[in-house]
């Protein structure tokens, strides 16, 4: 069995990984270097939270996902997960409240939750709390490093014998009942099995699913300056933060949902394992499932920045955590490539036996990284999964 893994991003990488630990001949191609800032898998952090808000049989996909973490961590020796707890806000029968119980009451996770007022006492940096706001914390929550993680999953497929293509576009990939054959612009490999993981250029490869690749700006801030004089730059009401207040270890990932409509999510500052530029900021961003979503052409990506990338997510921030800047520090385009019901699409291509999609990552899908990459092999080499994989069965837009 040889498998052939058409881009090298979160899904793509892992599966890499995971084929190669099983000994398996396996050829990754990337049209760009490892771990570039050109798609979906860049931007220092990921969100990782075990009580998945968005479906509930995604809990056991993040549980596996973290076992998998720290297996390549000892491979790596690098830090790709850190586990802080997260704290989930919103009135009792929001999205985000709901859906974290949802989750949690499936798979027998604990929450603790915390009342309107001993969410205020324990997160003093959060401003803005409705009367019906209350809280659950998740303490499987953190963040993952996405790019060490792409890094350290192929430098681990390397180590075991995998053959890495970089800065090599794929032009064709033409399954047929002997194999199939991945054409490139200098030369050609037949497979046994192709798994197709290119984020948003995903799109142009499978008409039949109506993936919707869409522009995210990430962006990052840091907390309120104090001038030389002792004198705070924030608002004559709100205090001059403590920077640490600020820190990971104080401002854990959080998921905040302010209407209907509108969902604040980030987290404190992480360090050095995020780099100098990131480490020191906080990230944050606005949920897009209640957004307008303007598809885009991956190939076009605007990668310049404007005040309307940035404009929502500092108004939302300027009511919900005041101690910070109003203007970003860092913004950095990104690309989502949202599906019809905001599920993944991982499996088997009911067009072809042996062609395997991994995708529709909906903004989502980093923090299940490694256990995608091992349901992805599972699928190449029809072994049996080790999770539920109906809900992100491609064959359910067939």
């Amino acid at each position: 069995m040889n498998v052939a893994v058409v881009g090298l991003g979160a899904m793509g990488a892992n599966a890499l990984w995971r084929l190669a630990e099983r000994g398996v001949s396996v050829v990754g191609f990337e049209q760009f270097t490892l771990a570039h800032p050109l798609g979906s898998s860049h931007g220092a952090t990921r969100l990782f939270r075990e009580a998945c808000l968005e479906h509930p049989d995604l809990t056991p996909i993040a549980q596996l996902a973290k076992t998998l973490y720290r297996e390549l961590e000892e491979h790596s020796g690098e830090e790709l997960l850190r586990i802080t707890g997260g704290v989930m806000m919103g009135a009792p029968d929001s999205d985000v409240i709901a859906g974290t119980r949802a989750a949690a009451s499936a798979h027998g996770l604990a929450l603790t939750d915390l009342s309107h007022a001993e969410l205020a006492e324990r997160y003093p940096q959060l401003a803005g709390l409705a009367e019906t706001d209350v809280a659950v914390l998740d303490p499987g929550a953190g963040v993952a490093f996405p790019e060490p993680t792409i890094r350290a999953a192929v430098d681990r497929a390397r180590s075991l014998g995998a053959a890495v293509v970089e800065n090599t576009r794929v032009l064709a990939v033409e399954p047929g009942d002997d194999g199939v054959i991945v054409r490139t612009a200098t030369g050609e490999w037949l497979a046994d099995r192709v798994i197709l993981a290119q984020g948003a250029w995903l799109a142009a490869e499978l008409p039949w699913i109506e993936l919707q690749p869409i522009r995210t700006p990430m962006t990052w801030f840091g907390p309120r300056a104090t001038a030389a004089d002792g004198a705070s730059h924030a608002p004559s009401d709100v205090a001059a933060p403590d920077a640490t207040e600020f820190a990971l270890e104080r401002l854990p990932v959080f998921v905040r949902q302010l209407s209907e409509s509108e969902v604040l999510w980030g987290h404190g500052t992480v360090g050095a394992v995020a780099g100098p530029e990131k480490g020191a900021l906080i990230k944050a961003g606005v949920g897009d499932i209640w957004q307008e979503r303007v598809r885009i052409d991956p190939e076009q990506l605007d990668r310049g920045v404007t005040p309307a990338d940035w404009r929502q997510v500092s108004a939302l921030l300027a009511k919900a955590v005041p101690g910070i800047e109003s203007l970003p520090a860092r913004v950095d385009p990104c690309m989502v490539t949202i599906s019809p019901d905001d599920q993944f699409v991982v499996g088997r291509s009911p067009r072809h036996p042996r062609v395997i999609v991994g995708g529709g990552d909906s903004g989502h899908a980093f923090k299940h990284a490694p256990a995608l990459g091992e349901i992805l092999a599972r699928f190449a080499l029809d072994e049996p999964q080790l999770v539920d994989t109906a809900f992100i069965d491609p064959a359910r837009f067939a």
